[in-house]
């Protein structure tokens, strides 16, 4: 019977202990953190790219306008004629109304999807040398993990526990090609 006492004493201080060094490495625990948006936006190519989207949004929205003013013309000419055409020629034009706008439809859903995946190649690069910094940055100083604080997604953060990494990942930006 003591033996048993002694085997379950022993087990219960062993856990006991277990749980005082898990408690030991948690505080110990260092974690960083920063605003993954602001230094995206801070990067160099940032703005590069951004110029690139616009110049490219510029050009579609021009064809955009183009088509439109040639749906316009020729919808005004269909009105002014349409006391005068014959059925055939009436149904005719009418078809190429419903062409014309079905084809602007298209193009403008085109060009907008055409403008995201634009934007995901133009920052994939970026996104990969950002992630790359804030990795070797978090593994230099020994962080357990790096939070993005964007969005409120983390209301209170202890200073004591956890540091701002910021400044330690744009420098880091500076040495990753």
């Amino acid at each position: 019977m003591i033996k048993r006492v002694n085997k379950w004493l022993a087990l219960i201080v062993i856990s006991l202990l277990a749980q005082v060094v898990n408690a030991q490495e948690v505080q110990s625990l260092k974690f960083g953190f920063l605003s993954y948006n602001t230094l995206f936006q801070e990067m160099p190519e940032y703005q590069t790219a951004q110029q690139k989207l616009a110049d490219l949004k510029a050009k579609y929205e021009k064809e955009t306008q183009r088509s439109e003013a040639e749906f316009q013309r020729k919808y005004a000419e269909f009105l002014q004629g349409q006391k005068d055409f014959p059925e055939n020629i009436l149904l005719k034009r009418q078809y190429e109304l419903q062409d014309l706008l079905a084809q602007s439809v298209k193009f403008k859903q085109e060009a907008q999807s055409l403008l995201e995946q634009a934007e995901k190649d133009l920052q994939a690069d970026m996104l990969a040398r950002l992630n790359a910094a804030i990795q070797t940055v978090g593994l230099e100083r020994g962080l357990a993990f790096v939070i993005n604080i964007d969005g409120n997604a983390c209301p209170f953060i202890n200073t004591a526990m956890g540091e701002d990494v910021t400044d330690f990942v744009k420098a880091k930006l500076q040495n990753i090609p």
